[in-house]
């Protein structure tokens, strides 16, 4: 698997947007990975999704970060798993993408007030390239979805995603989707035995999009870091151990406390 294995730059890259994800789970977080905060958000009636904006002037980048499971209610919306349509506001997807419903609906609880809140720093902002979205767990499933609804509404801006330790999101529809509109700006990045990622199985009509960046063992160091075949399920990573649920390897993602703020 060596013509496999990442760059340094590249695994430097996943670490850099972790420290974002990780700090969502933060209910303050002044300075996000050292960078400027812009806002916090929340679903309005429930509180269920939460996350933030922040700006690095020196990327050149808005970064969103959104929130994984830290309640009861939301282990609930994750056993949602239905798929239905794609609908979102402003978005256009083939006919036959189809979503798992729970966290369609977490994300549509945000999705105006988000692109709002991106489209005033745009135009406060105009020296900004690039929109990055993030998240844990399902967190990395709302950032796949809010990926694609920036793609959409700021073509004038790159738009990458990172998710890690996210479950299954839509069906093999969507992930055609998702590859052909992200390339390789979407990474999805799997901690070895972490079994949420596969928690959702193929059986019920799922399929992860590409590409994994699987870490096979231990330590994070590029020699132990694969990038997957594009296809998002490639049964030489992740999808080759049995899902074990939510596990030690959940909860840590490049020897980081996924729930790490780094707020300073």
């Amino acid at each position: 698997m060596s013509n496999r294995n990442i760059s340094q730059h590249i695994l430097d890259q996943l670490v850099h947007y972790l420290k974002y994800a990780s700090s969502a789970y933060a209910p303050i977080c002044p300075k996000p990975n050292g960078s400027t905060l812009v806002t916090h958000f929340s679903d309005p009636v429930a509180g269920i999704v939460e996350g933030y904006v922040a700006r690095d002037a020196s990327r050149k980048e808005l970064i969103l970060a959104l929130r994984g499971s830290a309640s009861f209610a939301d282990v609930l919306l994750d056993t949602q798993v239905q798929l239905v349509p794609l609908v979102s506001p402003g978005v256009s997807v083939p006919q036959g993408v189809r979503v798992h419903a729970g966290f369609l609906a977490a994300w549509n609880t945000v999705s105006v007030q988000v692109l709002a809140i991106l489209t005033e720093q745009l135009l406060l902002h105009a020296e900004i390239q690039a929109i990055v979205t993030c998240g844990h767990s399902l967190g990395g499933s709302l950032a796949t979805l809010s990926a694609i609804s920036a793609k959409q509404h700021f073509s004038q801006c790159r738009v990458s995603t990172y998710s890690y330790g996210a479950p299954r999101t839509g069906n093999k529809a969507f992930s055609a989707f998702v590859n052909q509109s992200m390339g390789e700006d979407a990474f999805r990045v799997v901690h070895t035995h972490d079994g949420v990622p596969t928690m959702i199985p193929r059986y019920l009509g799922y399929h992860h999009h590409g590409i994994e960046y699987w870490q096979s063992s231990e330590p994070a160091i590029v020699e132990n870091v694969v990038k997957c075949k594009s296809d998002g399920e490639d049964p030489k990573c992740s999808l080759s151990i049995p899902s074990g649920g939510v596990n030690d390897a959940h909860l840590t993602y490049f020897g980081i406390l996924a729930t790490t703020p780094f707020c300073l």
